[in-house]
Parts: structure tokens; sequence; C-alpha cells
């Protein structure tokens, strides 16, 4: 399961990163939005393929999984979109990183896009997809219940 994940995370990245690169220079976008833009396309993209291939969850149902993946993406999207901008900005403000980094990469938000989204993908989104996400869970069980008989007590 760890290799169809890190498989369909490497095809969510591709599309992650072709679209921001493609916000970035061909329509020169700032890249703090175009790396958010970036991760939500990829986002949409590693949910259809976690659902229907890597973690093959046909006993959840979709509206479940999507509103749960919704609240993980949106974590995920926070964190590649600031995450990106602190290193980049951290970076450019380091003379001797910029110096080294300038001589392989055009733009230096490309390598912490890079150094993030690999964090990121590991740390946050690989664990949360498989212990919250695509499990059948029944959330309710876990939010506090209001009895009727409380209720009764409190009228009377």
């Amino acid at each position: 399961m760890f290799l169809r994940a890190q498989f369909s995370s490497q095809i969510a990245s591709v599309a992650d990163f072709a679209l921001t690169i493609l916000l970035t220079k061909v329509f020169s976008l700032y890249y703090v939005y175009a790396t958010s833009l970036g991760s939500t396309f990829g986002g949409i993209i590693n949910c259809v393929i976690n659902y229907k291939w890597t973690f093959r969850t046909k006993e959840c149902k979709k509206r479940n999984v999507a509103f749960k993946y919704v609240i993980v993406w949106f974590g995920s999207i926070i964190l590649n979109t600031y995450g990106v901008y602190l290193t980049t900005e951290f970076m450019k403000e380091q003379p001797f990183v910029s110096d080294i980094l300038g001589r392989f990469v055009d733009d230096i938000f490309l390598f912490s896009k890079v150094v993030v989204s690999l964090i990121v993908g590991l740390v946050w989104n690989y664990n949360m997809q498989r212990i919250f996400v695509y499990r059948n869970v029944n959330i309710r069980r876990y939010l506090p219940r209001k009895d009727k008989k409380s209720f009764k007590g409190t009228l009377n």
C-alpha cells in the first residue's frame, strides 16, 4: 500500500509542479498563489487515484471520503504554501544559499517546493490519508451526544 501511495503521490506531484511552473513562468503569477493552486490541483488528482486504486476503499462512502479528504488536504495546502513561502524567503536572505542554488535552479522557490512537498507528503499526507481519510470510521461515535433524558430533566 505504501508503494501505491507513493506512486499516486508522484502522479499528483507532477500535475502540481506542472501547473505551478506554468502559472509562474507563463502567466507570471506570484509563486505563493501558484503553489496553492498547484497543490489544490494535485490534491484532487491524488484523492481520485487513492480512492480507486491506492487504498481500495469500496466500503467507504464517496461523500465521507471527500469530506475527510478536504479537511486533510486543506491542512496540506496550508503546510505546502506557507512552507514554500517561509523556506524561499529564508533562502533568499542567505546570500551563500542563493548563490549556490542559483547555479542549479532557475528559481529558488522550486527547490523549496520540492523539499517542502516531500516532507509534507511523507509526514502529513500519507499518514492522515492512511489513518483517517480512507478508513471506514463512524465519526459520529466520537462526537458528544445529547440524551433525551437529560433534556426531559431540565424541562421540569
